[in-house]
């Protein structure tokens, strides 16, 4: 298991959500945590994601935090 985060839409200012994901090797993660149904996830439970890192800073990180980003959809 690992902590991912993925972009919320709708939100109007861009806004990441920590969420638990399946390492599939690579750079791939299946997205396993359920989406609250008042949260619009860029990628819904159970997309296989390729993350890479990025820096993020917020309540759930520490500014200049390099965090494992789900990045796109796996085809």
């Amino acid at each position: 298991m690992a902590t991912i985060y993925i972009e919320l839409r709708d939100e109007g200012v861009e806004c990441w959500r920590p969420v638990e994901a399946e390492y599939l090797g690579d750079d791939r993660y299946r997205i396993i945590e359920e989406q609250p149904e008042c949260e619009r996830w860029a990628f819904p439970s159970g997309t296989v994601v390729r993350c890479g890192p990025q820096l993020l800073a917020g309540p759930e990180t520490t500014l200049g935090t390099v965090t494992l980003v789900a990045l796109e959809r796996e085809e």
